[in-house]
């Protein structure tokens, strides 16, 4: 089952401008799911000529069963705020909180739909 965690889904029902692929094809186990696959993504919301783009920045979790896609981070963050928060879950520890949440989201949401 896929999991949309965004306030708007329609926010998100086009491909990403942009993907980052933090982890690829892993086995690394999370409160017994075992993560394939994490993309950091990037939906271009609108723009403003003084403040640029407003971005809606989304992690997507693909596990052996299920996947989620939640929104991590929007609003004016540049042109560059897919790389920089790509290059901050990786440099500070971010990715095992990040996927413990997504996780966790999941399961909630499973539950929900059961």
């Amino acid at each position: 089952m896929k999991i949309i965690d965004v306030i708007d889904p329609k926010r998100i029902a086009k491909s990403p401008d942009k993907t980052i692929v933090l982890m690829s094809s892993g086995s690394f186990m999370q409160n017994g799911h075992e993560i394939k696959d994490v993309h950091l993504n990037l939906y271009l919301q609108k723009k403003d000529p003084n403040l640029g783009s407003y971005s809606l920045l989304t992690v997507y979790i693909e596990t052996d069963e299920d996947s989620i896609e939640m929104t991590y981070d929007e609003g004016y963050r540049g042109e560059n705020a897919l790389e920089e928060a790509a290059t901050f879950l990786t440099l500070h520890l971010g990715m095992s909180g990040l996927i413990l949440r997504a996780i966790l989201q999941l399961e909630n949401s499973l539950k929900r739909h059961v």
